[in-house]
């Protein structure tokens, strides 16, 4: 079966510079906020092209710790996506604000025009969290300009989109199955502002400012030793080279499925994404069967996002907004299946997936 991730491959090309990694940890004695984590911080700051990075302990943390640093508290309003994992609507509904959704382009992208039009008649709206979804960036210079026209505190939630874009305020998740994945949970909030920055370190670490002085109520959610040095000396140094390698297998899917019954979501610069997933749309009466069949290919797939964040039942009597319908995302959550994309599969793998797909009788 080809599977969605292959980590024992990932595995065998990081075995060495993993335990020399680990072993690096080991003999330092020290495994929380050490020299690790201050010199991935300022490797991926580097790389993301911001002056600060601050590490956490999962990229649901470091979503809410942005919020929180940038103002957002209970009863204020988030902008943001119907379509996406849970976390990103968590990060809000922990913070007691409200989410404010509004529907979803033809490639899973949150509406820029309709967020532009929403924040023309809402100014309580001071806050939007738009995703980069499947590793496609959105119009990142239409993004910096709402906020900009509206006066509402930007926080991307970059969790699938790391090399895809760059600068502002982001949140980055490095769960194993991202692009940039640690042996675990682990993410960064990504900024210029030196005094947001300053606070997600409070926050993330108790709320103290220094050992045992307490400024504010912060949390547990501090990356550790270990994750930052496989992040920095396995991950990072061989990340352009996994994006290219997604890239190259999309690309191959994009130029060999022709099968009408499957429509491939790629965006217009499809060569800007980083592929996170490689999601295609069926008939939704047919999602199931094309599962099967490729299954039954020895296709390895998956459903990202079968449910539309309102449509969730943890939602039942939380307060949010819905603002015009989400009906592109509903239509999206019922009928996407996502194709393997990670960077060790071979090019007859590739080859394989593409053949299953155009002999499926759709």
């Amino acid at each position: 079966m080809i599977p969605l991730n292959d980590f024992q491959r990932q595995w065998e090309d990081t075995r060495e510079d993993a335990l020399a990694a680990f072993e690096t940890v080991g003999s330092s004695g020290w495994y929380i906020l050490g020299r690790e984590v201050r010199a991935f911080e300022e490797a991926l700051a580097s790389y993301w092209g911001v002056a600060h990075a601050v590490g956490v302990a999962s990229g649901l943390d470091a979503l809410e710790i942005s919020l929180r640093a940038a103002g957002c508290g209970v009863g204020d309003r988030v902008l943001t996506t119907p379509l996406s994992a849970f976390p990103t609507t968590l990060a809000i509904l922990k913070l007691g604000a409200i989410p404010v959704f509004v529907d979803v382009g033809e490639t899973g992208g949150i509406d820029l025009e309709q967020c532009g039009a929403t924040l023309a008649v809402r100014p309580d709206i001071r806050f939007f969290l738009p995703v980069h979804l499947y590793g496609h960036p959105l119009d990142m210079r239409r993004l910096r300009d709402l906020g900009k026209e509206f006066g509402c505190r930007t926080v991307e939630d970059a969790a699938q989109a790391i090399g895809a874009c760059h600068g502002g305020l982001a949140a980055v998740s490095f769960y194993p199955t991202k692009n940039l994945g640690a042996p675990g949970d682990a993410g960064a909030i990504l900024t210029d502002d030196v005094e947001l920055a300053e606070t997600a370190r409070r926050l993330r670490d108790y709320g103290q400012s220094s050992k045992y002085q307490h400024d504010i109520v912060g949390y547990n959610s501090r990356l550790d030793e270990l994750h930052a040095a496989y992040l920095r000396r396995v991950g990072l140094k061989r990340l352009d080279g996994w994006n290219a390698a997604r890239r190259r297998i999309a690309a191959m899917y994009i130029a060999g499925i022709r099968n009408p019954a499957i429509r491939v979501m790629a965006p217009p610069t499809a060569t800007e994404s980083v592929w996170h997933l490689f999601p295609v749309l069926v008939d939704p009466d047919r999602k199931a069967d094309f599962m099967a069949w490729l299954k039954s290919r020895g296709v390895g797939c998956g459903a990202h996002y079968p449910i539309a964040i309102p449509d969730q039942r943890a939602m039942e009597g939380l307060p949010f907004e819905v603002i015009g319908g989400i009906e592109g995302a509903r239509r999206i959550c019922r009928s996407e299946v996502s194709l393997p994309v990670h960077p060790y599969l071979q090019e007859e793998e590739v080859a394989q997936v593409v053949k299953a797909c155009n002999e499926w009788e759709g």
